[in-house]
């Protein structure tokens, strides 16, 4: 299955518009983890503040699979 990894603020978005291919939710969930992990270790990522955002997970449907807060993820 295809899925995309979105940032989402109220004021704005981050859309993937290539997404990865998973075998499953669970390695969706994985990968939606390392990319939180790789946004960590970036000195000057590009967001300063991520109050407020979201990484949403969406299959290929558009639907959501899962949602984490990043400015709980990313402290």
């Amino acid at each position: 299955m295809r899925c995309y990894f979105h940032l989402v603020h109220d004021h704005g978005e981050l859309i993937d518009d290539e997404g990865i291919e998973v075998s499953d939710f669970e390695n969706a969930k994985a990968q939606a983890i390392m990319a939180m992990t790789e946004l960590q270790r970036e000195p000057r990522g590009i967001v300063e503040d991520w109050r407020g955002w979201q990484l949403n997970v969406v299959n290929a449907e558009g639907c959501l699979l899962w949602s984490v807060p990043l400015n709980l993820a990313l402290h």
